[in-house]
């Protein structure tokens, strides 16, 4: 018995047999699933390359963001706005600020 269903797989007789409709009814189910499987694969791993794409995006952003932070800071110290204001002629004063102070009219 089961050497006569082998057989009959192997030379295809059961896809012309009188009762052959309810095989091709399973084969094209069974493909169909396969494609939708397939399909559903090509998805996934659509989906994992734009992550892997858009963290490396994160990744270039946050340093950008760090280097032209650092680069703000440096720019903010005293000592590079007195290197950048001897470039126009300025320079610090040499004369403490003195504070003053207005006496209220009576």
């Amino acid at each position: 018995m089961v050497k006569k269903s082998i057989y009959s797989v192997l030379r295809g007789t059961f896809l012309v047999s009188e009762d052959s409709f309810k095989n091709w009814r399973v084969i094209i189910f069974i493909s169909v699933l396969a494609i939708v499987m397939i399909a559903s694969s090509h998805s996934a791993d659509k989906k994992v390359h734009e992550i892997a794409r858009l963290n490396n995006e994160v990744k270039e952003m946050r340093s950008r963001f760090v280097d032209g932070r650092s680069r703000l800071m440096r720019l903010k110290m005293e000592s590079a706005v007195v290197v950048k204001m001897k470039e126009k002629g300025l320079s610090p004063s040499v004369i403490p600020p003195r504070k003053i102070k207005v006496k209220p009219q009576r």
